[in-house]
């Protein structure tokens, strides 16, 4: 079943669970999202970045719709980091129900600007929007590289945007980073200023960078309010990790032979953190909820 965020989230916000985003870029990682999801009875989210969706090319979301609305749980369509309107445009085009636009990096003015243009655009085909105020740090690819702090989001700053925007759900930077921890890095989740900002803003909130991250800390923040919890690099490196183990110690080039056991690999990992976020078993309680249907101009 095909849902918008805003639907997605409003049941997770009120039975206090969060959703999991899980990126992909081609039909063995979307396998083993949707399959586990579907093993776990857990709602999903399936989440594209801009660099992904440029990979994937536009048909193969043909597919992933078709997959996602014969699913028997609750599933969104999500652009995850979609930085510009043409973006936001093609996610349309390819009948995604949800879309983030990312301006964080931009002064307050352009994020603003852009993301009401954009919740602007959307909401006339009831597309649902992601805004992002403060900043996710980021851990880059290998091992040396470090963490690059993110800006906390101030909970004042979260109400005006929210309220300048009209954005549905909100992206806060409150200590995460994208991508794998170094390891002489330890993270540290603000719960505090979560609280805080929850205090402020009615709409659901959203945790970037949810890899990497101990689980005590993604817990106690889904406990407190989150409900939305993005999930890229735990998954994928599962899924390779088992990849370059097959491929160095047989022969062999058939994917039939090669990626079951990773997907196998990644769906286990997708199975912890839907546990972790409380969705195990959530699906039934979308039962009364209309699936999402664009509206047409």
């Amino acid at each position: 079943m095909l849902l918008n965020m805003k639907q997605m989230l409003k049941t997770a916000q009120e039975n206090h669970f969060a959703v999991g985003a899980y990126n992909v870029s081609n039909a063995e990682l979307l396998r083993s999202a949707i399959e586990q999801c579907e093993a776990d009875n857990a709602p999903g989210i399936i989440a594209v970045h801009p660099t992904e969706m440029a990979y994937a090319k536009d048909d193969f979301f043909a597919y992933v719709l078709q997959r996602i609305k014969n699913s028997k749980v609750p599933f969104v369509l999500h652009l995850d980091h979609g930085d510009t309107i043409k973006n936001v445009a093609r996610a349309i085009h390819n009948g995604f129900s949800s879309v983030m636009i990312d301006g964080s990096l931009a002064s307050w003015e352009e994020n603003v600007a852009l993301t009401k243009k954009t919740v602007a655009m959307c909401h006339l085909v009831d597309v649902s929007v992601e805004g992002e105020l403060g900043t996710i740090g980021q851990t880059g690819n290998h091992i040396k590289e470090h963490l690059q702090n993110g800006i906390y989001t101030q909970p004042t700053d979260a109400q005006k945007f929210v309220e300048e925007t009209g954005v549905d759900t909100l992206a806060i930077g409150i200590g995460t980073a994208h991508g794998i921890y170094p390891s002489d890095v330890t993270p540290k989740i603000r719960i505090d200023i979560l609280k805080d900002i929850m205090a402020v803003v009615a709409n659901p909130l959203v945790l970037h960078g949810g890899s990497s991250n101990p689980d005590e800390q993604i817990e106690e923040a889904v406990k407190t309010g989150i409900s939305k919890v993005n999930i890229s690099s735990d998954y994928k490196y599962a899924f390779f990790a088992k990849a370059r183990t097959i491929l160095a110690e047989e022969e062999g080039w058939d994917p039939n032979n090669l990626f079951p056991e990773c997907i196998a690999a990644a769906k286990r990992v997708v199975h912890h953190k839907n546990q972790l976020f409380g969705a195990l078993d959530k699906a039934p309680l979308y039962i009364d909820v209309e699936p999402w249907r664009r509206t047409l101009l």
